[in-house]
């Protein structure tokens, strides 16, 4: 029986943990934090999961809120006016619906899984120093935990990394008494030009359902507003005075919101990232990064909790048909690349919606109003951002496209 250590109980680390134990590897799960600490803690994130990522959850039996869990039925996409109301705004249908589980409610039963299945949980806050102890004592380590000092042993990938400042200041709210969308639930996407970006969308929390907002602040500009907060009653209200003050719309469906909890908010901001997927210790052993570890996305996608499921499937799949072979450095690689070839496509993606949009991209989401098939490929894209490459990323291809319309 092979034995695997990963570093780090967060989405994808865990994911991978439970396929390996399935498949009946000897699995251990180090973690800085208990159940109870999870359970007990801040919110992480606002991981909307669309349907790719969440069958990967389902083929594993991890599904564990499927009926708890308000769906998310589609996107609706909204860029204000100059008058004030709405120059772009038009909504189309998810494929198959996307869920937010909270990571509060999410990790501490996956953990409590993972010890069914026969796994063992270590809690320990791990040091480079440890790694070494593991690379001795196991067949593969991986770290999966994408903060500290162990994350900064993989080496930036400035090829693949074009910013290497944060691109937005960002923050989450999460909340009860939003007023629903009509028609059916959806990711509401606000662009707001030379400001930034505010996203809601349905969730289920440590509370029962609630919504996430989500804004993504230009540095520098009037969403770049949280460092004077210092309360969750005042983080709530800066909240809605974004709102207010860019987004009547939306601030119209705020009037009976309040906090889901006191430790349902969240402010900060990262450089967005791509590292070398390897990191050599000084013995020479080699340990594998996962998901955010080696591929850390800004967060105005939603691609980050679906990439850290696609990449602890591609790695189990790695892993399995290695069999008995070494999971030495060169493999190592092999296995990064393969996940690479899909999220190249999600960060690509990403990083050009961080910049102002071109005149293509402006004219293909202004187009998406009035031709359904157009609006229906975006927001499908969300699941799977491979499609974008032909179409949405290059000018040539966008034009192409639209010409199939007569437009």
């Amino acid at each position: 029986m092979r034995r695997i250590l990963i570093v780090g109980a967060g989405q994808s680390g865990l994911h991978l943990a439970l396929g390996l134990l399935r498949h009946g590897y000897d699995v251990t799960v180090v973690s800085n934090r208990t159940p109870e600490d999870i359970a007990g803690g801040r919110v992480m994130s606002s991981q909307a999961m669309f349907g790719t990522a969440l069958a990967h959850e389902r083929a594993l039996g991890l599904d564990l809120w499927g009926d708890a869990c308000p769906p998310i039925e589609g996107i609706q996409f909204t860029v204000p006016g100059p008058d004030g109301g709405r120059a772009i705004d038009w909504a189309a249908r998810l494929r198959a619906p996307a869920r937010s589980v909270d990571q509060r409610l999410k990790m501490p039963a996956w953990l409590a899984e993972v010890e069914r299945l026969g796994g063992k949980i270590i809690i320990h806050d791990v040091t480079p120093a440890d790694l070494e102890t593991y690379a001795a004592q196991y067949d593969l380590v991986l770290v999966a935990a994408g903060k500290g000092p162990i994350a900064s042993l993989f080496e930036r990938d400035p090829a693949r990394s074009p910013y290497d400042a944060p691109q937005r200041a960002l923050a989450l709210t999460y909340v009860t008494g939003l007023a629903p969308r009509p028609d059916y639930s959806a990711v509401c996407f606000n662009l707001v030009p030379g400001v930034g970006e505010y996203f809601v969308f349905p969730a289920l929390t440590v509370t029962g359902p609630c919504q996430i907002m989500v804004f993504e602040g230009i540095p520098g500009g009037p969403m770049d507003c949280w460092a004077d907060v210092r309360t969750p009653a005042e983080h709530l209200a800066r909240s809605r005075w974004i709102l207010d003050t860019f987004l009547p719309w939306e601030a119209e469906r705020c009037a009976g919101v309040e906090l889901t909890d006191e430790l349902g908010v969240l402010a900060g901001r990262f450089a967005p990232t791509v590292r070398r997927p390897v990191a050599a210790l000084p013995s020479g052993a080699a340990v594998l990064g996962v998901a955010d570890v080696v591929v850390l996305n800004d967060p105005i996608t939603g691609q980050g909790s679906n990439n850290a499921a696609k990449c602890a499937a591609s790695y189990l799949d790695s892993i399995l048909e290695r069999g008995e072979e070494p999971y030495d450095a060169a493999w190592m690689e092999r296995t990064f690349e393969r996940y690479w070839a899909d999220a190249s496509h999600a960060t690509a993606w990403t990083n050009a919606l961080l910049a102002p949009p071109p005149p293509h991209v402006l004219e293909l989401l202004g187009a998406a109003g009035g031709l359904p098939e157009v609006a229906s490929r975006f927001v499908n894209g969300f699941d799977d951002p491979r499609d974008f490459a032909e179409w949405f990323m290059d000018p040539a291809g966008a034009r192409a496209y639209l010409d199939r319309f007569g437009g």
